[in-house]
């Protein structure tokens, strides 16, 4: 199996600006390992399996269980999620199926639960990102090991 392109080199301008906004979302207020997993559940919904891939061993290596990682796709039905976990990955599943039916009322307060104003901006962000990312990696035709 073959990458189409390498964007890494047919465009370093545009992996700058990538690069920058990944950074923003980074240093944003968001908890990072609930970033990890919002980062898998994004990929699986947009059929992502470099990202995936990618995600999983990330959270894998932060230390969290294996049972919680491969239960991500099921997290609605899964005891392994915080009320604050839930949250914000349904408003991850919601921010990335936008077009379906926006971000409801009842998905964006129970985000705010766990949020200050800024916070949530900052979940929109990185929610976005990790969109951004699975875009850039099917349209280019990464796939698990691609880069090892």
């Amino acid at each position: 199996m073959e990458m189409r392109l390498n964007y890494r080199q047919a465009s370093p301008t545009a992996l700058q600006a990538m690069l920058a906004f990944d950074q923003a979302a980074r240093n944003s207020s968001v908890d990072k390992v609930l970033y990890e997993y919002v980062k898998l559940r994004v990929s699986q919904v947009n059929g992502c399996a470099f990202c995936v891939d990618s995600h999983s061993r990330d959270l894998l290596k932060l230390g969290e269980s294996l049972d919680k990682v491969l239960l991500v796709s099921a997290w609605h039905d899964a005891p392994h999620f915080t009320e604050k976990e839930r949250a914000i990955l349904e408003l991850a599943e919601h921010v990335t199926r936008v077009s379906e039916v926006g971000v409801p009322q009842r998905v964006y307060d129970a985000a705010m639960e766990f949020c200050t104003e800024g916070e949530y901006v900052d979940w929109i962000l990185a929610i976005n990102v990790i969109n951004a990312w699975n875009r850039v990696s099917i349209s280019t035709g990464m796939f698990p090991g691609c880069y090892s």
